[in-house]
């Protein structure tokens, strides 16, 4: 179904929220639910969005929009400092938002799940995937699609890349502001704690094994995530099978008409 096709006139995905506690503190997350009309519909979509980005981007809002065409199920939420929900940005980690993940799918997902993620995101749905595998009684993953997957961001695309005196201020002030070209130029926030803590949580050192196929859309203009690091990725999905579609006038968002149509296509392959 072309971009052209989905509904204009929508029925709104339910908002809900769920409380995590652990790791300290405690916040509120907000959830956006869309429910499936039949068992049969297809794999339900579970969204993960991007390093200060939220549920109502361009991306996540297309996938739900076509959810509701095709009569799938559609769960979006935003990460504590992040958009609607609640929590301070600067106590934002990657194992905190990790938690999040797993409490929101824990939560929501009923029947097998297409997880998409995008940037950051595509990070947070490997480890979301691998710590599935190690538990009972959730809603298994059916297939994977990874927008400009920031895997290992906070060390192989952010603290490598820096120069000493920002990594000095970093150690001596805890947190150091990176310009941006997005959101109005506002620039982003990189604590010591996100840095450190992302350590525990790094994958490019080994196998990763995810236990359904993964399809990878990947700029080649992307500014911020070279197209060689989805490469390396790819050399670590040794065992699963993986599609990777190089996008070659393509930025990092991916967002554009054409953008979103190979991410519906993507999708409908599962």
């Amino acid at each position: 179904m072309s971009l052209a096709n989905l509904p204009e006139v929508r029925m709104s995905p339910r908002l809900t929220s769920l409380t995590v506690e652990s790791p300290p503190p405690t916040r509120n997350i907000a959830v956006r639910v869309r429910d499936g009309k039949s068992p049969g519909g297809g794999p339900g979509l579970f969204w993960l969005g991007g390093f200060m980005s939220d549920m109502k981007g361009t991306k996540a809002e297309a996938l739900d929009r076509w959810a509701e065409a095709e009569g799938r199920a559609c769960i979006r939420f935003d990460y504590s400092g992040h958009g609607e929900s609640g929590g301070d940005f600067l106590d934002g980690t990657i194992g905190r938002w990790l938690a999040e993940s797993l409490a929101v799918y824990r939560g929501f997902a009923r029947g097998p799940q297409v997880v998409i993620g995008s940037s950051m995101g595509g990070w947070l749905a490997l480890l979301l995937a691998r710590a599935l595998r190690a538990t009972k009684d959730t809603a298994p993953i059916a297939g994977m699609v990874l927008i400009a997957p920031a895997v290992d961001m906070t060390e192989a695309l952010m603290w490598t890349q820096m120069a000493d005196d920002i990594k000095r201020e970093i150690e001596e002030k805890g947190v150091w502001y990176w310009p941006s070209d997005y959101d109005q130029g506002e620039p982003y926030p990189i604590t010591r704690k996100l840095i450190e803590e992302g350590r525990q949580h790094l994958m490019l050192g080994g196998l990763i094994e995810t236990g359904c196929p993964v399809h990878i859309l990947q700029g080649v203009q992307d500014p911020d995530v070279p197209w060689r690091h989805a490469l390396e990725l790819v050399s670590h999905l040794a065992s699963d099978d993986v599609v990777l579609t190089l996008i070659k006038d393509g930025d990092h968002r991916l967002s554009r008409p054409e953008d979103i149509e190979r991410l519906i296509a993507a999708v409908k392959e599962f």
